[in-house]
């Protein structure tokens, strides 16, 4: 029989880091969604019903960070 155990951490970020951390969420929820939109309008997979592989979604990544480099 497994037993399972939770854990609860409080952490007391600076705003320095509540900063960076806001922005790393942000980027994240960017890219999933302008990955998500993508794999909508692309024709191949409204044909085949099929979604891009992981490899070729991190070829696509280095492009996108080029372009919406700040």
């Amino acid at each position: 029989m497994k037993i399972y155990r939770a854990y609860k951490f409080r952490l007391y970020p600076t705003e320095e880091q509540k900063i960076l951390i806001h922005k790393t969420f942000g980027c994240s929820r960017f890219v999933y969604n302008y990955y998500l939109n993508y794999q909508r309008e692309k024709e191949v997979q409204k044909a085949f019903n099929k979604s891009l592989s992981d490899a070729s979604l991190n070829i696509l990544l280095e492009g996108l960070k080029l372009h919406y480099k700040s």
